[in-house]
């Protein structure tokens, strides 16, 4: 029986939890909950690469507007690599988002190979991962409430390179925990925390200053009922990442934040932790 040819095709909801599940098995840790959310972002920004009905490598490749994109979830199934099938659907990718300003999160294995596709790293990350004991998180901590939502949507514009605003009102939703720091009725800070397969993920984690950014740490292990947490850190961020360890937590692994095209112009003094490896 002549074996099928490859086909590109957009992953509809079970497709997506299917990749994410691959993401499992890749030991990347996912959200329990996060296709539906990611699906919000772009529906059509999930993509796979098929032998008949079988889904065989994916990828996301996420437009937010015009201007700016993301990449993750590059994965092709361990039964079908070696034979070019992870390339197809990661040009596909890159086909799809076009002349936009790609970012990804590169490990260190992969990050020559996007370099010579044309990505240039512009900070690093490490996981830090820990278990706080006696977390107190500040009185101006607040769970978000939508009435705080318009306002978490404006303090998020400058920390991320495009508009999410479709995204970010389904991520600060349940079953995820959303934490402001609020002074004088405005929002100066926010995190999400949400269950993922082992322990929990913080992200993002946006502050005006170090002061808020670890009420915010420790509102968010509140609401974890004291499971391990794990956040993605810029390395600039010393004077946090020395907290957090003071905290107990230790660092993982390390990525590159890689864009091919002009870099954004963050605030990234207000970066504490990035809001996922999949879509920035």
């Amino acid at each position: 029986m002549e074996q099928p040819k490859p086909e590109i095709r957009v992953l509809d909801g079970t497709g997506v939890e299917r990749l994410i599940g691959w993401a499992k098995d890749e030991g990347w840790n996912p959200g329990l909950a996060d296709a539906a959310a990611f699906r919000v972002a772009d529906p059509d920004g999930f993509l796979g690469c098929f032998l008949g009905d079988e889904l065989i490598a994916g990828i996301s490749a996420v437009a937010y507007g015009q201007d700016f994109g993301f990449i993750g979830l590059y994965i092709c199934h361990p039964d079908h690599r070696g034979r070019g099938y992870g390339k197809l659907v990661w040009d596909a990718g890159l086909t799809r988002l076009g002349d936009r300003t790609i970012g990804l999160d590169g490990v260190p294995a992969q990050q020559a190979n996007y370099a010579r596709m044309g990505f240039v790293a512009t900070y690093d990350t490490l996981r830090w991962s820990g278990r706080p004991t006696h977390p107190q998180a500040g009185g101006n901590i607040v769970a978000v409430t939508p009435e705080l939502v318009p306002q978490i949507l404006a303090y998020d514009r400058p920390h991320f390179p495009a508009e999410r605003d479709g995204f970010l009102r389904a991520w600060l939703d349940e079953p995820r925990h959303a934490r402001a720091v609020l002074r004088d009725g405005s929002v100066h800070g926010y995190a999400v925390v949400r269950e993922c397969h082992e322990g929990f993920k913080i992200g993002p984690l946006f502050a005006d200053g170090l002061e808020d950014a670890k009420a915010l740490v420790a509102a968010c292990a509140a609401a974890s009922g004291g499971g391990t947490l794990h956040i993605d850190v810029p390395v600039g961020q010393e004077a946090f990442a020395e907290h957090l360890w003071a905290l107990g937590f230790s660092e993982g692994f390390a990525t590159k934040r890689m864009y091919r095209g002009p870099a954004p112009r963050l605030a990234m003094d207000g970066i504490y932790g990035t809001t996922t490896l999949e879509l920035g």
